[in-house]
């Protein structure tokens, strides 16, 4: 694909000099790999690398000044980006239908312009709503609902019962309806618990690679509309996920975990079970919470604090060494008088 960096500029509308108008962009590209005909985006700290970036032309916040290259000034360079590369990179050719290779099982319901690829397993009495993709050796259990416009990837597992809603993403591997961790033990025997409940992912949830959502043991986990999960997350039985929410790789909530909305975890949070964290709250990458959290905090550590609290708590700490010499010294000089 070949575009002018006018034609770019109108697409993102951003700002740029006429005198670059004509140049021809053939591709995107990271500062790193770029060469001539890529067009790249930066932003602070990266803005001194990207001046001597092979690139023929930088997307920049609008308030940059003498940046040497030819450049497309815009209020958000990242979402500019973002949006060109929807129109740069060719979308995949996907035969509509169902394989003749795939299982279907008794009294599937599949809305028309949905698609599923050979290998992939469609148990009784699920239901598959238009255009959705399905692909291969994925697994809808009995009783499913996929909503219309998801993608379920290669090895995505959804057990009976559970729910997925409209224009869903569900990377390869993801298990979502697994058993909850639910015990009772006697005399050193442990006995499951049976896990009769479900899933229920709301519209427009992204969910990444080997997350596992386990169902619940009665009623519902819900994962909320709007909310992205990276890979490698696991979220406890009976655990409530508001809207919008973000949750990093390596986090994992505990059992009936209630969290608001547009909540953030950074990546390898933990959390006890039972707790409630309120809306609109942020979480450093391996924070431990083990209590329940208001609205609106950002926190950090274990034992858990105020972010700011942590910071001072980490600038103290690396100062220790000093201050362990210091008392040593005065230890010595006291032993002197004594």
């Amino acid at each position: 694909m070949e575009k002018s960096l006018k034609e770019i500029a109108e697409l993102i509308g951003g700002i740029i000099a006429p005198e670059n108008e004509n140049i021809v962009i053939t591709g995107l590209e990271n500062i790193e790999g770029a060469l001539r005909g890529d067009l790249i985006f930066a932003i602070e700290p990266h803005l001194d690398e990207a001046k001597t970036s092979k690139a023929s032309a930088v997307i920049i916040p609008l308030d940059t000044e003498d940046f040497p290259l030819p450049s497309i000034r815009s209020a958000d360079p990242k979402a500019a980006f973002a949006k060109l590369l929807q129109v740069f990179t060719p979308k995949l050719e996907i035969k509509v239908g169902i394989s003749d290779k795939a299982y279907i099982g008794d009294n599937v319901k599949i809305a028309d312009g949905a698609t599923i690829m050979p290998f992939a397993v469609v148990d009784d009495n699920s239901e598959i709503e238009s255009d959705v993709v399905i692909y291969p050796h994925a697994y809808i259990g009995q009783f499913a609902k996929v909503g219309s416009g998801s993608v379920i990837y290669p090895g995505v597992t959804i057990r009976e019962y559970c729910q997925i809603g409209k224009n869903c993403i569900i990377h390869p591997s993801a298990v979502i309806g697994s058993d909850g961790f639910g015990f009772t033990t006697k005399d050193g025997v442990h006995t499951k618990v049976p896990q009769v409940g479900n899933v229920v992912v709301e519209d427009d949830v992204e969910i990444g690679a080997h997350v596992g959502i386990d169902r619940a043991a009665m009623g519902s986990t819900v994962i909320g509309r709007g909310t992205k999960i990276d890979n490698l997350v696991h979220i406890g039985h009976n655990c409530k996920i508001g809207k919008n929410c973000l949750i990093v790789a390596q986090t994992g909530l505990s059992g009936s975990t209630i969290v608001g909305d547009n909540v953030t975890f950074g990546g390898q949070v933990g959390t006890s079970g039972h707790l409630s964290i309120g809306s609109n709250s942020v979480f450093a990458a391996r924070t431990g919470i083990s209590k329940s959290i208001p609205a609106g905090s950002f926190c950090a550590g274990f034992p858990i604090q105020s972010h700011a609290d942590w910071l001072k708590t980490q600038a103290a700490i690396r100062q220790l060494p000093e201050l362990i010499k210091k008392v040593r010294q005065l230890e010595a000089e006291l032993k002197k008088h004594q």
